[in-house]
């Protein structure tokens, strides 16, 4: 069985061989406040062939993080405790508007798309992933790279 969250706590994180290397790894950040969730998802992602290069509970953790790693993929909790997932997706967008390449952003959260259509719509964020369906194929079904 895979066990990606050895390193879970780590960020950023070490670089593993992906599990399955004949996969074109997506390099991801992760940002979440709860520490659980983000272990679960460093699991769950590295088991099927993404490498989570990093993770942030905070947006200004997010955005050094985003600097430093060049991701291919950053998911973002819309709830961020105190802080706006939404806005912070905005912050990485502006970012990109300056010339800086910055990755696509896809929006997670425990509750559901319908509970927030309109602001995702309304969002620099590709789209948006309640965390029950989040996986490695639907992500790189979302990135185009299924």
């Amino acid at each position: 069985m895979c066990d990606a969250s050895r390193n879970a706590s780590r960020r950023p994180r070490e670089q593993t061989e992906p599990v399955m290397p004949w996969v074109n790894s997506l390099r991801c950040v992760i940002v979440d406040d709860n520490p659980h969730f983000i272990e679960a998802a460093v699991n769950l992602l590295e088991c099927d062939g993404i490498t989570v290069v990093g993770s942030a509970t905070s947006s200004a953790e997010a955005l050094q993080l985003v600097d430093e790693l060049c991701p291919d993929v950053t998911l973002v909790d819309v709830d961020l405790g105190t802080e706006s997932g939404f806005e912070l997706a905005e912050q990485i967008h502006r970012r990109d508007a300056s010339g800086a390449m910055q990755p696509p952003i896809i929006l997670i959260s425990a509750h559901s798309e319908q509970d927030f259509a309109d602001t995702v719509a309304a969002s620099s964020a590709m789209g948006f992933v309640p965390k029950v369906s989040l996986s490695a194929r639907l992500i790189r079904e979302m990135l185009g790279q299924a």
